[in-house]
């Protein structure tokens, strides 16, 4: 009861359990990391100059940056107007988003496979192509930066939409209506009130994007050339290759600096807030051209008349959209929903292919790919490794988070953030920097190899999404509840128990499930700490992606593009139930 109240009365002690396994496992190993770059003991710079003198990695590192960028670029094309038209979607907006959770909730490397069925010389496109007769030959769709791009972008969508989309639903329709009443055309109303209040989402999710991009690994080594080589590929090589561990050290550095410019850069802006949006606009208004201002002067009050009796008829009018502008909406998302499923819809129809060899559509249907992967002892293997994992880890981690974050929501603001952030590093900062910052980690603990180092790899990123989710959810918790409870003589332990834990239930299980997702998926921490040693099914899809491509690797691909649904239906079902027994916990407290 002491260690209780003590807790109680420093809820900042519930943080130790996931700070401690994020410090011991990510937290020193970047530090050892850091001091190997820099030659410690003898500290030096050598690496970084031998880096920079190196002119293909310099090529690397300038080509990373380009690729992210325009990868982001693109994101952001395609992803706004998505947002756009989910956002004022209305009844149609849940649907709408649970299709954009669908691919990101699937595995990026199924996904990057499809991509190589689509866009291969005996792909989807080019048999098409060649059979409607518009070609004569396969066109190179894949292994360029063609590819690279078509697959980073289907990754990384979702992750541009999503953001973009709660700050455009929490925006006042009534704002752009009134600009409309006033006279404002539609898009002088939209680039005037909406552009500017969406900004904070539109900055989220390019700073998301870009720093992820950053450390893709798989998508461009898989679909692109020799040419589209970027700076994970080139750590990842070091890594596996070299004894000496210093010069990798300082290209994962190197990229860790690149991402950490940006996400500073994003700090600041973020602090800004609506203001500076708005001054900025104001800034760069468009003035009146110096070489023809007297010319315009009198042109526009010889418009006067004409103007004011067009304002007059449109004033007080509020904003309709036209029957065009919804046909042109409807098609332009079905366009991106087809982009965005399609790949895994024609995996899954591949995996009933009765041939040999992948083909599409399949001349007949069979279930015999199924049964090769159920047959096989090594996929089986690979399966309840990856499960096994997937069960401990999601335990571990939502046990760690629930508690961390419960202890956050009662910290000041100040630090709340430091900590959350803290917390958040291992997926937010690139994914090979991570990967290597923990093999280093767990080698000096004699855990590479092992089931214990893998677990241990895969908690400290799925603590952070744990902590989110809970963190998410306690935000709207009544904490009152909680006081009725202690003014009625409960304890602490009950009054968690019996109130709080029924109220932030579904967040822990929607935090477990993402766990699950996030260890079952996970390849490149895992693929440096096993070593190949302890097979999991998405260092098994790998190799195998890597020496041969058969439907057997479609029908594990099938297998894991329905994983997300079966997730999906599952959390569906719990937030029903936990919306029938919303009202117990405050019975419950007054019970007590």
């Amino acid at each position: 009861m002491t260690t209780i109240q003590k807790i109680g009365s420093r809820p900042i002690l519930l943080t130790v359990p996931a700070f401690g396994v994020l410090f011991a496992v990510f937290g020193i190993p970047m530090i050892l990391l850091f001091l190997t770059s820099l030659n410690a003991p003898a500290i030096s710079l050598a690496n970084y100059v031998g880096f920079f003198e190196q002119r293909s990695y310099v090529l690397i590192l300038l080509q990373t940056f380009k690729i992210s960028l325009i990868a982001t670029a693109i994101c952001l094309i395609i992803g706004y107007p998505t947002a756009y038209l989910i956002a004022v979607a209305g009844r149609a907006r849940p649907f709408l988003m649970v299709l954009v959770f669908l691919p990101w909730l699937t595995s990026a490397l199924v996904r990057t496979y499809a991509w190589t069925i689509v866009l291969g010389d005996s792909g989807l496109i080019n048999n098409l192509l060649l059979s409607v007769g518009l070609i004569e030959r396969p066109l190179p769709l894949i292994y360029n930066r063609f590819a690279v791009y078509v697959g980073m972008v289907h990754i990384m969508l979702p992750m541009m939409i999503l953001p973009m989309v709660s700050v455009m639903v929490g925006i006042d329709s009534s704002l752009m209506s009134a600009a409309r009443s006033m006279g404002a055309k539609p898009l002088t109303a939209f680039l005037r009130v909406f552009l500017p209040l969406s900004i904070p989402g539109v900055r989220s999710g390019c700073i998301l994007v870009f720093v992820v991009c950053l450390g893709f690994y798989i998508t461009p080594q898989a679909l692109g050339g020799l040419g589209d080589t970027m700076l994970s590929t080139l750590i990842n090589s070091q890594l596996t290759t070299s004894l000496n561990m210093a010069p990798t050290a300082a290209a994962a550095f190197i990229l860790l600096a690149m991402a950490l410019v940006v996400l500073s850069m994003a700090g600041v802006n973020l602090a800004s807030g609506h203001g500076e949006a708005w001054s900025t606009e104001q800034k760069f208004r468009p003035g009146r051209l110096p070489s023809f201002g007297k010319a315009t002067r009198y042109l526009n009050e010889f418009a006067i008349p004409f103007r004011a009796r067009r304002w007059a008829a449109k004033l007080y009018q509020g904003q309709r959209d036209t029957p065009w502008a919804k046909i042109v909406g409807a098609a332009f998302l079905a366009i991106v929903f087809i982009y965005l499923l399609a790949p895994g819809l024609i995996v899954i129809i591949i995996s009933f292919n009765a041939g040999n060899f992948l083909e599409f559509p399949p001349r007949a249907v069979s279930l015999r790919w199924y049964y090769s992967v159920f047959q096989d002892p090594s996929w089986i293997n690979a399966l309840w490794n990856s499960f096994q994992f997937g069960v401990i880890v999601s335990l571990v981690s939502t046990v760690a988070g629930t508690m961390a974050a419960f202890g956050l929501s009662r910290c000041s603001s100040g630090l709340r953030s430091i900590i959350t952030m803290s917390i958040l590093t291992p997926i937010t900062f690139p994914i090979i920097v991570v990967g290597v910052a923990v093999y280093l980690g767990l080698a000096k603990l004699g855990l590479v190899g092992t089931s214990i180092g893998i677990i241990l790899g895969h908690t400290i990123g799925a603590v952070g999404y744990v902590v989110v989710i809970v963190l998410a959810t306690l935000s709207g918790f009544d904490r009152r509840l909680e006081q009725a409870a202690m003014s009625m003589r409960a304890g602490p332990t009950r009054t968690f128990m019996r109130v709080t834990l029924p109220l932030i239930r579904s967040g822990i299980i929607g935090g477990a499930l993402f766990a699950f997702l996030a260890s079952f998926d996970e390849v490149i921490i895992t693929s440096f700490v096993s070593g190949y040693a302890i097979p999991t099914l998405p260092l098994k899809m790998l190799e195998n992606l890597k020496e041969q491509v058969d439907p057997t690797i479609a029908a594990v691909g099938s297998l894991l593009t329905l994983l997300p649904i079966v997730w999906l239906v599952a959390l569906y079902f719990t937030l029903w139930s936990a919306r029938g027994t919303l009202g117990k916990p405050a019975m419950n407290a007054v019970e007590l």
